[in-house]
């Protein structure tokens, strides 16, 4: 298991997907995100690592007890539902998946794409400048690419929205697939969008 502390309260680790059979589009293993709100937990897209799941929960079970905050599990898609029923049932949460904006912890803003309707989102985790994204954007060589969802409908209301991505202060992308961004992502956002930084 390998968990990176992007910032103080801010961890990414990645995980082998249980449903991986040798696809060359994604890789192997997923990002998931460990974040501390002020009013919660947030566990965004949480998968157990397979076979060190007793050494996970220790720690994750620590670091719950030393915010005696309550848990928020956050995902960035419908089908990145992973160990999300598992960790929402050991911890009392409930799983959120885009329903209402309101429900959000503290300084956790959410992104929906236009375009398409599968329910794809990311996460802006602003007191981190941190995005979390599904699967619209991916890491690649050092930087990030546009990844098209077989169900888009509007290429150019598409392009748009991911522009406005653009007038926030992202410092960070989290991705599900492929390394995460972890300085100027506002300037590798504009690069995989073909745009100047």
């Amino acid at each position: 298991m390998e968990i990176t502390q992007i910032a103080p309260g801010l961890r990414y680790w990645t995980a082998p997907h249980p449903e991986w059979r040798g696809a060359t589009d994604w890789p192997e293993d997923v990002g998931c995100v460990y974040c501390e709100a002020s009013d919660a937990i947030v566990l965004i897209d949480p998968l157990l690592p397979n076979g060190e799941e007793d050494e996970f929960w220790a720690m994750l079970d620590a670091a719950i007890e030393r915010s005696a905050l309550p848990v928020a599990v956050l995902l960035t898609a419908p089908w990145h539902e992973r160990s999300a029923p598992v960790v929402a049932e050991r911890y009392g949460a409930t799983v959120w998946v885009c329903e209402s904006r309101d429900l959000l912890p503290a300084g956790v803003e959410v992104f929906v794409p236009a375009g398409n309707s599968e329910g794809q989102v990311a996460f802006f985790l602003r007191p981190y400048q941190a995005l979390v994204v599904a699967e619209f954007l991916m890491g690649a060589d050092g930087g990030l690419r546009v990844c098209l969802s077989p169900t888009l409908t509007d290429r150019h209301a598409f392009d748009e929205s991911l522009r406005t991505l653009l007038d926030l202060p992202i410092d960070h992308v989290l991705v599900s697939h492929g390394e995460p961004v972890l300085h100027d992502g506002k300037r590798r956002i504009a690069e995989a969008l073909g745009l100047d930084g």
